[in-house]
């Protein structure tokens, strides 16, 4: 007998839309959106798109009708419930655009739960195009089949940050000076975390201290060698995912 194929394909396209979507829910998708499954992705009337609406979870929509300015679907079932993100903050510093775009990319794939840009004495880059980093974090989670979008938060002063942390999350900072093995510190913790990386030209020493004073805090190294900002705040995202966060019991 021929195999059953995937229903929705694989191949359907995949988009994140306001919410929130159920059975029979009417979408009209405008803008960007829609030239991307008119003219990109040439859907028609009949044909399959994901949608998820960071709510409800990734539902199976079906085309009304493919304009020139917009896509009208009929959302008809729910796929997969949104999913449970690890409880994990990335508090990195702000990078040059595009060192912090990467960086932006990759948390979501990673599956962190939220983004806090930090600002440092030592930061390159001191502003954050809010609107065109959360269309990064929107593409990567389409692009990764995640159904939960990342907070992202407005970039905080690193001594703000500190004077307003919410007790008793664990607060592990990656500092190049040194500090516990990694994966050992993050093999000992449970629960809600955070993880603090550098500029470019990493921390002052009172930055340093400031961070270290804090109570939660648990300094870490991320090996011997000098690792760039984007580098630091990914592989250690990658490291306490694969330690503390949804990897393990993965699918």
């Amino acid at each position: 007998m021929p195999a059953v194929p995937a229903w929705p394909p694989k191949s359907a396209p995949r988009l994140f839309v306001s919410g929130p979507l159920g059975a029979g829910a009417a979408i009209t998708i405008e803008g960007p959106q829609a030239h991307y499954l008119a003219r990109v992705m040439r859907v028609g009337a009949g044909d399959l798109v994901v949608l998820c609406d960071n709510l409800t979870g990734e539902w199976a929509a079906r085309v009304v009708s493919a304009g020139k300015r917009d896509v009208s679907l009929t959302a008809e079932t729910l796929l997969r419930l949104r999913e449970d993100v690890p409880d994990f903050t990335l508090c990195a510093a702000l990078l040059k655009k595009d060192r912090f775009d990467l960086v932006l990319e990759k948390a979501c794939e990673l599956g962190v739960a939220a983004i806090q840009p930090v600002l440092t004495r030592r930061c390159v880059a001191d502003k954050l195009n809010l609107e065109r980093a959360r269309a990064i974090l929107v593409e990567a989670a389409e692009q990764c089949a995640r159904t939960a979008l990342p907070v992202l938060h407005e970039p905080v002063k690193l001594e703000l940050l500190l004077r307003q942390w919410a007790a008793p999350r664990a607060l592990f900072f990656a500092d190049e000076n040194g500090g516990d093995d990694a994966a050992s510190a993050f093999a000992v913790h449970s629960g809600p975390a955070a993880l603090v990386t550098g500029p470019e030209g990493g921390f002052d020493e009172a930055e340093r201290a400031a961070i270290r004073a804090y109570p939660a805090t648990r300094a870490i190294t991320l090996g011997p060698r000098v690792l760039r900002g984007e580098t630091a705040a990914i592989a250690a995202t990658a490291l306490w995912m694969g330690t503390c966060g949804d990897w393990r019991n993965a699918p």
